[in-house]
C-alpha cells in the first residue's frame, strides 16, 4: 500500500460510503472488517432465504443515487427496488379494523389523509396535513445545511440557514419535545403514538426528543422502498462499487489498534499482528469504541465515549422462522404498548426492559400490502426496545424468556399468534449487540437525541488525532442507513482535503 493509502476500519454504511467516494477519486483504499460480510448493523441471519436482522427500511433514495452516480454507477442497475404504497400497519389493543384498533399509513399524502379521517375523524385530517407541511419545512431547512454537510454548531447552523430566515429556524422547534408538539396536531392519542414513534427511529424517547424529528414523516412521504434480496443487497452493491474502483476488502479480520507517530494516525495493527501503513484512517465503529480503548491507548483521546445515561435505545430481537396466525401482517407492522410512556420510563429512567413493550415485526416474505410469497413458516424479525446496558449486564435465559412472553402478550392482545421455531431463531440482546459493536453498550444509534443540543454533541468526521476520521451512525449527521451513508461521504471529503484532492 502506498503512503497515500487510506485504511477504513469497518464495512458498515459509513465505511462503504467512504470507500466508494475515495476509490472513485483514485485513492488506494483498504477496508478491514471483522465480520464475513459487509453491512455492519445491516446483518443477515442465515435462515430460509436469509433474514435481515438490522435495518429493514430503505429511504432517502437520493443519498444513494448521488453516491453511486458520483462513482459512475447507476443505482437502478446496482439494486432492484420497489416503492411501497403502504408504509406500515399499526395495531392497538384488539387489533381489528372494525373496532378501530388497526391503522395503515399510506405513502401518498392524500390517501393517508383519507385514512386518518376514517380512523380518527375529520378534525384530525387538518392536523395531519399541518403536520406534514411542517415536517417538510423542517426537512428542507436541514437537508443541505445539516444532514449532508459537516457538523455545525448552533451558530454555524444559523449562518448556513441564513440569519435572515428566522421563521425557518423557529419552525425547527428544537425546544419542544416530540410528544408535546404532536399534541398541537393530534388529539387522538393513538396518532400521537404513531407519529411519536419517529423518535425511536433514531433510538430516542418521544417524550424527550426534540420536535425537529418530525422531519422523518417527510422522508417517508418521499418514498420507502423494498429491496429485492433484503437490505444486505444494498451493502453488497456498495462493496461491489468500491471494489470495482480498486478498493481492497479484507473480511474476517479485525483491527487491534491504531498506531500513531508524533501524535498522528499513521497505521493500523491487525489482530494477526500485521501493520498496514496509512496516510489516513477512517474508523467506521461506534464512536465510544475509541474512548473505551478498543482501538488502542494511542487514540483513546480521539473521541469521548457516550456516557451510559446518554446512550440511545438498544433492543432484544428475534430473527427466525415462524408460523403466523390471526392478525394480517404487512411487511412492517407495529403493535403498540398500552403503557407507552411507562415503556420509555422503564428503558431510560430505570434501565430495564419494559413490562409492556411496543413490538415491531418485519415479515420478510410479505410485501407492503401483506401479500405472501411461499407457504409454511415465514421469515420474521421481531423487535422490542431495551436499555443499552450490554456492557454491564448479561441477559440471562430467564430474562430473555420473560421478555419473549411480554412480547407474545402484546401480540396476542392484538390478535396475532406467532410461533417462533426454536431451532431456527437467533436472539440478540443488548449484551449481544455490545459484543458485535464494542464500546456501545448495545446502543444501536449512538447518543440519544434528547434535548435541543443532542445533535450538536455528536462527534463530527474529524477527531482530536490528526489523520484519524470517524464515520457511522454514532457520529454526525446521525443514526439510520442514509445518515450513516452521508457520514462516510463527509469523512471521505475531509480525507480528500487532507490529501490535497478536490471533489
Amino acid at each position: 500500500m502506498t503512503v497515500d493509502g487510506v485504511v477504513i476500519i469497518g464495512a458498515g454504511m459509513g465505511g462503504l460510503s467512504a470507500a466508494i467516494t475515495l476509490s472513485a477519486r483514485g485513492v488506494p483504499v483498504t477496508v478491514i472488517e471483522k465480520a464475513a460480510e459487509p453491512g455492519g448493523k445491516m446483518r443477515q441471519i442465515p435462515y430460509g432465504a436469509g433474514i435481515d436482522a438490522g435495518p429493514t427500511v430503505f429511504t432517502m433514495r437520493w443519498v444513494f443515487e448521488e453516491l453511486f452516480g458520483r462513482a459512475g454507477w447507476d443505482l437502478k442497475s446496482a439494486l432492484s427496488l420497489r416503492q411501497a404504497t403502504c408504509l406500515a400497519r399499526h395495531a392497538w389493543a384488539d387489533g381489528s379494523a372494525q373496532k378501530g384498533g388497526r391503522f395503515d399509513l399510506w405513502a401518498d399524502p392524500e390517501q393517508a389523509a383519507d385514512a386518518v379521517g376514517a380512523f380518527s375523524g375529520a378534525v384530525q385530517v387538518e392536523g395531519f396535513q399541518r403536520f406534514l407541511k411542517d415536517a417538510g419545512r423542517i426537512h428542507d431547512t436541514l437537508r443541505d445545511s445539516f444532514m449532508a454537510a459537516s457538523r455545525p454548531g448552533p451558530v454555524e447552523l444559523a449562518r448556513r440557514v441564513g440569519f435572515h430566515r428566522m421563521p425557518e429556524m423557529l419552525a425547527l422547534r428544537p425546544f419542544s419535545t416530540m410528544w408535546g408538539a404532536l399534541g398541537d396536531y393530534f388529539q387522538d392519542p393513538r396518532l400521537r403514538q404513531l407519529f411519536g414513534r419517529y423518535a425511536t427511529y433514531v433510538g430516542s424517547s418521544p417524550y424527550l426528543a426534540p420536535a425537529t424529528l418530525m422531519l422523518i414523516a417527510h422522508v417517508e412521504c418521499q418514498g420507502v422502498w423494498l429491496v429485492e434480496g433484503g437490505m444486505i443487497a444494498l451493502a453488497r452493491a456498495m462493496r461491489d462499487c468500491a471494489a470495482a474502483h480498486g478498493a481492497e476488502f479484507r473480511f474476517g479480520e479485525a483491527v487491534e489498534q491504531i498506531e500513531t507517530t508524533r501524535g498522528r494516525a499513521t497505521a493500523v495493527i491487525t489482530e494477526q499482528g500485521e501493520r498496514i501503513a496509512a496516510r489516513a484512517v477512517i474508523a467506521n465503529t461506534d464512536v465510544s469504541a475509541l474512548g473505551a480503548g478498543h482501538l488502542g491507548a494511542a487514540v483513546r483521546r480521539a473521541a469521548l465515549p457516550v456516557p451510559p445515561r446518554e446512550r440511545s435505545l438498544s433492543a432484544i430481537t428475534w430473527a427466525g422462522l415462524a408460523e403466523v396466525e390471526g392478525f394480517p401482517l404487512t411487511r412492517h407492522t407495529v403493535f403498540f404498548s398500552d403503557a407507552y410512556q411507562a415503556e420509555f420510563s422503564a428503558i431510560f429512567g430505570e434501565s430495564r426492559v419494559p413490562d409492556q413493550p411496543t413490538v415491531y415485526i418485519c415479515a420478510q416474505d410479505r410485501d407492503d400490502l401483506g401479500n405472501r410469497t411461499g407457504s409454511g413458516p415465514e421469515r420474521v424479525l421481531c423487535l422490542i426496545n431495551a436499555p443499552a446496558i450490554g456492557d454491564r449486564h448479561a441477559f440471562s435465559d430467564d430474562q430473555i424468556s420473560r421478555a419473549q412472553m411480554a412480547m407474545h402478550r402484546i401480540l396476542e392482545g392484538r390478535g396475532l399468534k406467532l410461533r417462533l421455531d426454536a431451532e431456527a431463531c437467533a436472539v440478540t440482546t443488548p449484551t449481544g449487540f455490545e459484543a458485535l459493536f464494542p464500546g456501545s453498550g448495545g446502543a444501536l444509534y449512538g447518543r440519544a437525541s434528547h434535548g435541543w443540543s443532542a445533535s450538536f454533541q455528536r462527534g463530527g468526521a474529524e477527531t482530536r488525532i490528526p489523520g484519524l476520521y470517524l464515520a457511522g451512525g454514532s457520529v454526525h449527521p446521525g443514526a439510520g442507513v442514509p445518515m450513516a451513508t452521508l457520514s462516510g461521504r463527509i469523512a471521505a471529503v475531509a480525507v480528500l482535503a487532507l490529501l490535497g484532492a478536490s471533489m
